[in-house]
């Protein structure tokens, strides 16, 4: 699961499949998880009073569940997240919305310090069902370079 550094290209594209249903119960429970007592997440009567007329979810949850839906494409093999940036919420996520994602691969460098690994970063966009953009980042990962992942050095120990 995941890239090693050779194997991105810039200009690459990643669609993250499958797309991911969000719940009341994952707000809900996430809501709880975070402390976050925002009536907006989890209060029908509340939300209804505000413009969006319902419960939005909570932007973090979104977050989470868009970078987890890039793992396998993008930080499966990563040994650090180094940074997110330029993170943009352009429209709300309700229950019930479905969330699909694409990362494009912007740069890629070698570490000057870990001469056995790379910094890859890409963009990230999520939309949901109806084609609204509804999350925008830019994310850099450290990853290893080819024979030098963990996955490889188990292998050299149970071979």
């Amino acid at each position: 699961m995941g890239r090693y550094f050779e194997d991105f290209t810039v200009g690459d594209t990643y669609k993250h499949w499958p797309g991911r249903t969000v719940t009341a119960a994952d707000n809900t429970w996430f809501t709880l998880l975070t402390m976050n007592q925002h009536p907006l997440h989890f209060d029908e009567e509340y939300a209804k009073h505000t413009e969006f007329g319902r419960p939005v979810v909570n932007s973090a949850l979104t977050l989470a569940i868009v970078v987890g839906m890039s793992v396998a494409d993008v930080s499966g093999r990563a040994i650090a997240n180094l940074g997110w940036t330029d993170i943009r919420m352009p429209a709300p996520v309700f229950n019930g919305d479905t969330l699909y994602a694409e990362s494009t691969v912007l740069e890629k460098r070698a570490s000057k310090s870990r001469p056995t690994q790379g910094i890859v970063t890409v963009s990230t966009r999520a939309w949901k069902q109806d084609g609204t953009t509804v999350m925008t980042f830019n994310r850099s990962v450290l990853v290893p370079m080819r024979g030098h992942g963990v996955e490889d050095r188990i292998r050299k120990t149970i071979a």
